[in-house]
Parts: C-alpha cells; sequence; structure tokens
C-alpha cells in the first residue's frame, strides 16, 4: 500500500508538467514528463494485481485480479472519448486532456489510506498477526477469520528457508523453474501476440472499408467499449470457467484471427466485401484478447508465486511484458514496411499464439479456488521437488532425498 501512494507522485508530476506544457512553450516538458509517468505505470501494473491478489479470499482471487484490468480499458476507453476532436482532442484542448491524468492519482491519495495493508504482508513478512488478523476481519465483514491465518501460517511454514527472495535468487532456485517459467511465457505470449500491431492497423482497415477519415475516431471508441465488455465479461467469469480455459480461448481467437487477417488485408483490392471481413476480424481479436491474454497473466503471476517470492515475480513478468510491448512497437512498422511482409506479418503473430496456447495447454495448471501453498504443490511434481508441511515444521526436498539439510533447493 505504501509503494502506491508513493507512486502518486510520478502520477500528478508529470500531469501537471504535461498540462503547462504549452504555455511555457516546451515540448520537453512533454518528453520528461511522458517517461516519468511510465514509471508510474510501470510500478502500478505490477503492484496493484499484487495487492489486490493478497487481499482476495481464493474463491474471488480471480475475478478481483482481473479488475485492474478492467479499468485500464475503461481508461483507455475515456481517453478515446475525451480524445475525440470534437471534445478535447484539438489545439486547444490536448494540455487539459493530459493534465486530466492527475485526477485518478489524486482521488488514491485521498482514499487509500483507509485502506487495510495487506494481511499476508503483515503476518508473513511483517511477523505482525494482530493487525494481519485486524485487516482481514475488516476485508471479510466477519470476527472469524481462524482459517485464513491458518492457510497463510501454512504457507509461511512452507517458505520458512526461502526468506525474501530477489530477482537474481528467483532464476537459481529449482523450486520456482516452471512458475518462472510459465510467467515469460505467459507475458511474453500477451504482448508478442500482436495486440499493438492490429491497433496499429485498426485505422487503414476502417478506412479501407469505407468508414469516413472524420469517422475513424468514433468506430475506435466502438473497439474500446468492446474492449471493456469483454473484459468485464471475463470478471464474472473466471472463478467458474478458469483461468486456464480463458487463456486457451483467448490465444486460439487471436491465432485464428490474425490467420484471417491476413488474407482479408491480402484480398481487400480484389473482393469488395473483403475489408468488411477484416474489420470482423479487428473486433473478434480484440475480444479473445480481452477474455483471456490480457486481463489473466498478473492473475497467474499473483496465484504461482507464493509470498516470499512474489514481489520479485512481479518484477520479471513487469520487465517481460514492457520489454515486450516495447518490442512490438519497434520491430512491426519494421517487418511491415521496411522488409515489405505488409499483410503477412500478421502471421508471425499467430505462430507466437500458437506457441503460447500449445505451452498453456501442457504446462499451465489450473488454478481456481486453490490456496497458494496447493499451487505451489502443483508445480513441485513438474520441478521435481517435494513441499512437506507437518505442523511447525515445513520442508521442500528434491524427491528421494534423505538429508533434511539438503532439502532446499537453491540450484538448477
Amino acid at each position: 500500500k505504501g509503494t502506491l501512494l508513493f507512486n502518486n507522485i510520478f502520477s500528478i508530476v508529470p500531469a501537471v508538467m504535461m498540462g503547462i506544457s504549452e504555455v511555457v512553450g516546451s515540448f520537453e516538458i512533454i518528453i520528461v514528463a511522458r517517461f516519468i509517468v511510465g514509471i508510474c505505470a510501470g510500478l502500478s501494473s505490477n503492484v496493484v494485481p499484487m495487492y489486490l491478489g493478497e487481499l482476495a479470499p481464493k474463491n474471488l482471487r480471480g475475478a478481483i485480479g482481473i479488475v485492474p484490468q478492467l479499468f485500464i480499458t475503461i481508461g483507455i476507453l475515456t481517453a478515446q472519448v475525451f480524445g475525440i476532436r470534437s471534445i478535447l482532442g484539438n489545439a486547444e484542448g490536448w494540455p487539459i486532456l493530459l493534465g486530466l491524468t492527475a485526477i485518478p492519482a489524486v482521488l488514491e491519495l485521498l482514499f487509500l489510506p483507509f485502506f487495510p495493508e495487506s494481511p499476508r504482508y503483515m503476518l508473513i513478512q511483517k511477523g505482525d498477526e494482530k493487525n494481519a488478523r485486524k485487516a482481514l476481519q475488516r476485508l471479510r465483514g466477519w470476527k472469524d477469520v481462524d482459517e485464513d491465518l491458518k492457510e497463510m501460517r501454512l504457507e509461511e511454514q512452507s517458505e520458512q528457508a526461502e526468506g525474501q527472495l530477489s530477482v537474481f535468487t528467483l532464476f537459481t532456485l529449482r523450486s520456482l523453474r516452471w512458475q518462472l517459467l510459465s510467467i515469460i511465457m505467459i507475458n511474453m505470449g500477451q504482448q508478442l501476440s500482436g495486440v499493438n500491431a492490429i491497433y496499429y492497423y485498426a485505422d487503414s482497415i476502417f478506412t479501407s472499408a469505407g468508414v469516413k477519415e472524420s469517422d475513424v475516431q468514433y468506430v475506435t471508441v466502438g473497439t474500446g467499449s468492446v474492449n471493456v465488455l469483454m473484459t468485464l465479461v471475463a470478471v464474472f467469469v473466471v472463478e467458474a470457467s478458469g483461468r486456464k480455459l480463458l487463456l486457451l480461448i483467448g490465444f486460439g481467437i487471436c491465432c485464428a484471427a490474425c490467420v484471417i487477417l491476413t488474407v482479408a488485408l491480402e484480398l481487400q483490392d480484389s473482393l469488395q466485401w473483403m475489408p468488411y471481413v477484416s474489420i470482423a476480424c479487428v473486433i473478434i481479436y480484440v475480444i479473445g484478447h480481452a477474455i483471456g491474454p490480457s486481463p489473466i497473466p498478473t492473475v497467474v503471476t499473483n496465484e504461482t508465486f507464493r509470498q516470499s517470492s512474489r514481489p520479485a515475480a512481479f518484477m520479471v513478468a513487469g520487465s517481460v511484458h514492457w520489454i515486450s510491448n516495447f518490442t512490438v512497437g519497434m520491430v512491426f512498422p519494421f517487418l511491415e514496411v521496411r522488409k515489405g511482409l505488409g499483410p503477412y506479418s500478421f502471421l508471425i503473430f499467430a505462430f507466437i499464439c500458437l506457441v503460447t496456447f500449445i505451452y498453456i495447454w501442457v504446462v499451465i495448471p489450473e488454478t481456481k479456488n486453490t490456496t497458494f501453498l496447493e499451487i505451489s504443490k502443483m508445480f513441485a511434481k513438474r520441478n521435481k521437488v517435494e513441499i512437506v508441511v507437518e505442523g511447525e515444521e515445513s520442508k521442500m526436498k528434491e524427491s528421494g532425498a534423505t538429508d533434511d539439510r539438503q532439502d532446499i533447493i537453491t540450484a538448477f
């Protein structure tokens, strides 16, 4: 919670800078401000889902874990609406539009202090059972939280020997090998699946289908609305359908949409109705990505790591996410124009979607309605280690090991 409060500085300060940039006549201020607000986005995209995941009961952890992505899509849609040329998307309104980004940060500064700290953080990392109990009672709405505290104590016992893990240590623990590989694969797949390239192509696709250039902005708002709607659907179905199924459906839809879009873009000059197929592919792709690849990776990252390794895991996942995002932004225009691939560049994204689909199908277990410790035990079999929790004793050992001093696996 403290990190989130501090992070608001990186939102309010650049918002003010961007708001006054036109008055002082300096575009350099906008560049610096965008860099600072990028720090805010990077921290928020990791800390918010981690905080909410630690607050949530196991039967609602998936739904609550998707809420940050839901509000991201709402934020995008809000920006698209205010960015309409007749509202703030014009020469007079753009400084106000950029300055409005301070409003959510101010609201968080006002209200977040009244929210409880993460009970898991208080109990497992701070050893403060009294405040952890109080936080749980506020969150659950009843006084009997002994079952939640018992589950947290078991998790604490199972990882006592590890301590708080750094990013470097995370890469050396055999007991976390497949969890780490999984979040890397899913977060790479999420961004390298071509979602930004789809949005890059969207305006030209809509124009080719006969949409007036002045009306494209309204079609874009419509696409943003679909994104919000499908993410909202994911919130309500994730606990019933599970995380794995939504990921498989999402990546499968994105793969098929990319293949069909390639064909449609290649033939749109020769067949009069083909541009409408292209529009349908864009919308279907957005639906597929919103139902699984966009919201679920943070949920999986949250659930597949325990308290001691979760912050480091989110650092790795966040780094992979933004590096992959940057890679698509830099490489796609080069492939599409300089290398002359044109619409065939979407076949690359289709292949990445297919590879991610296969990996999820083979490796990722279903984690709905299970505790963090139970999920760790699922991965323990694949990692060829064993997690044993008996009363006050806890140990993690390699299958077949007999010497308790060698129970903790610390290297590949």
